[in-house]
């Protein structure tokens, strides 16, 4: 029988999301290809530190549990060439992390491979590739390397936070902020609180962790939060949309604009999706986050893209659920 992703969890991350590459990267804008080349050559056997979104990943994997079938699969897809790709599968190997798959463009943007790979959600330090994951119908975020690392509090246990308006749900409430201010916002969802929003980019991957969520494996559990702006009597709606879709989370935070980091401090996540630059910046001085480039709030966006997605010191990896 061929090989086959089909009814796995399906997550695609960049070098730079995975481990802390930034080093490396420096040198690659500063310098040239074939320098880059040697030094990831020289540092072969020298693992790179876990990045941003390395807890999300490890404790993902660990819903694969020894003798039964995968349920997870994470794949490298990444800017990084084939050479320098060798170090990214030996510093996942001697952190414990069992990736087999990549995909190494040299450059060339990698999203056209997410179809092929059925994935669920792609992360990326360059908002290029996830603009166009998200115009793919991929779930997709820029993680921001300098956020805060995950806490080691909860090791058997994935802990997920999303935004809800252009994130979970479609974008219409949010364009009427935008356009008309708060009390018309409050008057639009209030009208419409029976009616369920339409899905965001990102209710595909919540269903899928929902799916994970209802099969524990083994030790590992999964839990999820909405962190929404919205406020009561707006809080309704988004509610209603959840039980439409018969998908539950574990825990809301309607909070009525106040900044989202010390709450999601609180939460501890092993990431948090946003569609708004400042709420992520805020959040990433707490816990690891990631910019979801999609819906109005993105539209004149003047984000600049990443830097090329390339692959420093030796630390130890974080321990296996």
């Amino acid at each position: 029988m061929p090989a086959t992703l089909e009814g796995l969890l399906v997550v695609a991350i960049s070098s730079r999301a995975l481990f802390d590459f930034e080093e490396e990267n420096r040198l690659f804008e500063a310098a040239d290809d074939a320098a880059y080349m040697q030094l990831q050559l020289a540092r072969l056997e020298q693992p790179a530190r876990p990045g941003v979104a390395f807890s999300l990943v490890n404790k993902l994997l660990a819903f694969n549990e020894a003798g039964a079938a995968p349920r997870v699969e994470v794949v490298i897809l990444s800017r990084n060439d084939p050479v320098s790709g060798m170090r990214v599968f030996r510093s996942a190997r001697r952190c414990g992390l069992p990736l087999q798959r990549g995909v190494f463009t040299r450059g060339r943007s990698p999203w056209r491979y997410l179809r092929p790979l059925g994935a669920l959600l792609f992360l990326s330090a360059n908002v290029d590739d996830v603009r166009s994951a998200l115009a793919a119908g991929v779930p997709a975020a820029r993680v921001y390397p300098e956020s805060t690392h995950a806490s080691a509090a909860h090791a058997d246990e994935v802990r997920i936070a999303f935004d809800g308006d252009a994130v979970l749900f479609s974008d219409e409430a949010e364009r009427v902020y935008q356009r008309d201010g708060l009390e018309a916002f409050q008057n639009h969802e209030s009208e419409r609180a029976a009616t369920p929003l339409a899905p965001g980019p990102f209710k595909p991957l919540l269903a899928a962790l929902h799916r994970l969520q209802q099969e524990p494996a083994g030790a590992m559990r999964l839990r999820t939060a909405l962190v929404t702006a919205r406020s009561a009597p707006a809080h309704e709606r988004a509610i209603r949309t959840l039980m439409d879709w018969r998908i539950e989370v574990d825990e809301a935070m309607f909070l009525g604009g106040l900044p989202k980091g010390p709450f999601l401090g609180a939460f501890e996540p092993d990431f948090f999706f946003d569609d708004q630059t400042g709420h992520v910046e805020n959040a990433g001085a707490h816990v690891p986050a990631g910019h979801v480039a999609a819906g109005v709030a993105n539209e004149a966006d003047g984000d600049p893209a990443g830097a090329a997605d390339r692959v420093p010191a030796t630390v130890p990896c974080p321990a296996r659920p």
